[in-house]
């Protein structure tokens, strides 16, 4: 069976709406400054450039989930790249701010046994429902798959200590 793309994303720009305002309002003083003060239009540069660089930088983050892993990559020059087998995914969240809702958005935080990405966001995504489904799914058949199972412990009873009143962990 070969590796095949299931979703590749990348967040939305709306993450960004606040930090655009501000640049925009910059942009707004500096033009008005330079209504009186015509050297100041230079200064324009520094809130546009700003708002170009966040940009880019939103959108270099790219999140791809494949038949066999999650794979994820970060940079605008310098490059950051990560994979995470699907089967090491312990958990999966969604969440749905008042803003993201607006756009039809949501983030999905991803628990793992991974440790150098034992927590993974996939932030303002469109059809989060349906990633977080594909996800499941996907973690389910390689857990059966490779025969790998949650096991629940007790961290009291490993101590020498009683059942009653403790909390359950799950690892895997």
């Amino acid at each position: 069976m070969s590796e095949e793309v299931l979703w590749k994303g990348s967040p939305s720009q709306v993450l960004n709406l606040g930090k655009y305002l501000v640049a925009l309002l910059l942009a707004i003083g500096i033009a008005v400054g330079g209504l009186f003060f015509p050297p100041v239009w230079v200064a324009l540069v520094l809130p546009l450039g700003w708002a170009l660089w966040i940009f880019i930088e939103t959108r270099s983050v790219r999140h791809e989930l494949t038949t066999e892993r999650i794979r994820m990559s970060a940079g605008v020059f310098n490059q950051q790249m990560d994979d995470v087998e699907l089967y090491r995914v312990k958990d999966t969240s969604m969440e749905r701010p008042f803003w993201y809702r607006m756009f039809g958005l949501s983030s999905l935080i991803i628990e793992t046994s991974d440790r150098s990405q034992p927590r993974i966001e996939i932030k303002a995504v469109h059809n989060g429902d349906e990633l977080r489904e594909t996800l499941r799914k996907q973690v389910e058949f390689w857990r059966d798959k490779k025969r790998v199972r949650e096991v629940d412990f007790d961290e009291s009873l490993a101590d020498g200590g009683t059942a009653a009143g403790s909390d359950d962990q799950t690892v895997v």
